[in-house]
């Protein structure tokens, strides 16, 4: 008893060591990055880099909220990435009929183009479904109309007046529009690009308004063969790809929902597409011919054949300039989606956190395909409801940013080269982590002092600073049986503070924490260990998402079938989880690292590559 209260001491002196310092950042935040001015609603700020040396995004804004009268593009120029932007400029005036959705694309000369919806017959009401709409129309009225584009010869200082329509092919989607295709349906959020001398700007057609605001939805390229080199804007000639009537649809035996279609050209020709449905997954298809013919849709996985989880929302693949890709998701959904009732509604939520995959091409039966790999968190919000999306990638000076938008205030983030390195390298790194190890056993059993996830400030209120610690243990366990209630690992005191490891009865392991006020648990994926064999789990505490995840025996655990999110949230009320001195270790662990920050899930991939 004496020891335990001498060690108790040392946690407060630990405490109070930790209150001089200065409160710690996380750039993962969103609320670390630098922001880009707005009126009040802000959306996808996308960015091109000028031939003056600046970034130049555009934003759809707004006084009111997403779809409000006054929603307008506007353009905005940095010189020093991001940090600081030059007065905004209007592309379209806020006392004009919308124009939403606005996407870039930069020609050798310099000149930048900017394409996006225009309500120009200034159509104030749509026949929509009953009931979800009363009266029968809806009269949100930014996702229709015409399809145009201006320019700016001055690096974004100034646009044309004159708006240019692009004209679009009939699809069967759009004559089966309650207008039979005279009024279109529509909108854009991927970007334009260049490929093979050919411009190239993707748009997703919308079949009708319902239950989920869009009811159907498929994607199209609109292909330019002159726009990178003619000057005169009346000249540049326009058609509709794929071939045929049917764009980019969901998998067979998917939902009606094919939409936010994001491209990526690869490097022998091929065109990759990744896009959301409401089938609790992402879906993607390539393409052999520029775009005129696409291979059947299928939905997304990981390199080791697991479906990616992901709802309705933004994700978007970008090709990196060392030839190896990213992709913005949000990792989690499934069946749960699927199935629910309102599943075009429910999909819509839970886009907090971000997580990355990184890919890599490889040869696959009809040319390259990408392999991704396994999931880290990039970008999160300390409010669980927050939804951030419509991002952008961009390179330079050997650093990577990131920009996002939670409606309301949209951002510029510098991302951790390490983070994406550890991707990129993660199907073949092998190596336990060094950094942060402060227990392994065999050798000891004695628990360093991990720090509090919070402590009170030195503010005059003297409120909760959120130390963003976390922590991971890593194990080498072997069990002769999935028998639950064994607790492999334990450093709970009699009143319950500390934190244990213990099997469950679905062939799981759960984490429980606690401080003696408030308890978390989180399992790993039923049916994820197995006994009479060395099995490697990890478990992640991070103390900045506050999100705790399972790796085990190398893989990311995502829920499955058994749930919609295999990552679980802890308490931000949870402000420690030391117990015993000393913990207890079960017979059946053969190797214990306890580290005092978390891991990436490349670095526990790798120990499990280690151990192997």
């Amino acid at each position: 008893m004496i020891f335990y209260h001498l060690y108790m001491r040392s946690l407060l002196i630990f405490s109070l060591a930790a209150s001089a310092m200065a409160q710690p950042s996380d750039p993962r935040n969103i609320a670390t990055g630098s922001v880009i001015p707005d009126e009040t609603y802000a959306d996808q700020p996308y960015i091109v880099k000028t031939n003056d040396g600046a970034w130049l995004t555009v934003m759809t804004t707004g006084k009111g909220g997403e779809g409000a009268g006054g929603q307008h593009i506007i353009s905005l120029r940095s010189t020093d990435r991001g940090k600081t932007w030059e007065k905004s400029v209007d592309v379209e005036p806020a006392d004009g009929p919308e124009a939403s959705y606005a996407v870039l694309l930069k020609t050798d000369s310099g000149r930048i183009y900017v394409f996006y919806n225009h309500n120009t017959d200034n159509v104030r009401q749509v026949i929509a479904d009953k009931p979800t709409y009363k009266d029968g129309f809806n009269r949100r009225v930014d996702s229709l109309g015409h399809f145009v584009f201006k320019y700016t010869d001055d690096h974004g200082r100034n646009w044309s007046k004159e708006r240019h329509e692009i004209p679009q092919r009939d699809f069967e989607i759009d004559r089966n529009n309650p207008y039979g295709g005279k009024l279109k349906f529509f909108w854009n959020v991927g970007k334009a690009f260049a490929y093979r001398g050919a411009g190239y700007v993707p748009l997703h057609k919308v079949g009708g308004f319902g239950e989920g605001f869009f009811t159907s939805s498929e994607g199209v390229l609109l292909r330019s063969d002159n726009i990178l080199t003619e000057r005169d804007p009346n000249k540049i000639r326009w058609s509709t790809l794929p071939d045929g009537e049917v764009g980019i649809r969901a998998p067979e035996g998917g939902g009606s929902i094919a939409e936010e279609q994001s491209f990526s050209v690869m490097s022998d020709g091929s065109l990759f597409c990744v896009f959301r449905t409401i089938d609790g997954h992402s879906a993607h298809t390539y393409s052999r011919d520029g775009g005129r013919t696409w291979e059947p849709s299928r939905y997304m996985r990981f390199a080791d054949g697991r479906l990616m989880k992901h709802p309705r929302a933004a994700n978007f693949a970008w090709r990196a300039d060392n030839g190896k890709y990213l992709y913005w998701f949000h990792n989690h959904g499934g069946r749960f989606i699927r199935e629910h009732v309102k599943q075009r509604t429910i999909a819509y939520e839970d886009r907090n956190p971000v997580w990355l995959s990184g890919g890599v091409e490889a040869d696959g039966p009809t040319g390259e395909i990408i392999r991704w790999s396994q999931p880290e968190i990039v970008l999160y919000d300390d409010d669980p409801v927050i939804r951030m999306s419509y991002p952008d990638f961009v390179e330079e000076g050997g650093k990577y940013y990131l920009t996002e938008t939670q409606k309301d205030v949209a951002r510029v983030h510098e991302i951790d080269p390490a983070l994406l390195a550890g991707l990129w390298t993660q199907f073949k790194a092998k190596g336990a982590p060094k950094n942060g190890l402060v227990l392994q056993y065999p050798g000891s059993t004695k628990m360093p002092a991990l720090r509090p996830f919070f402590q009170r400030s030195k503010r005059a209120d003297f409120g909760k600073e959120d130390l963003l610690a976390g922590f991971t243990l890593a194990l080498w366990v072997n069990l002769p049986t999935l028998q639950a209630d064994q607790v492999l690992f334990d450093t709970r005191t009699p009143d319950g503070q500390g934190m244990a490891l213990r099997t469950t009865a679905n062939n799981a392991v759960e984490l429980l924490l606690s401080d003696g006020r408030t308890e978390n648990r989180w399992a790993s994926d039923a049916n994820s260990i197995t006994a009479g064999k060395p099995q490697h789990i990890v478990a992640v505490v991070d103390g900045g998402s506050k999100i705790i995840s399972f790796i085990t025996n190398g893989q990311f655990n995502d829920g499955g079938d058994s749930r919609q999110f295999g990552w679980g949230r802890f308490s931000p009320n949870l402000m420690r989880v030391n117990g015993t001195p000393e913990a207890r270790v079960a017979p059946a662990v053969k190797d214990l690292r306890i580290y005092d920050r978390y891991l990436r899930t490349s670095e526990a991939i790798a120990a499990f590559r280690a151990g192997q």
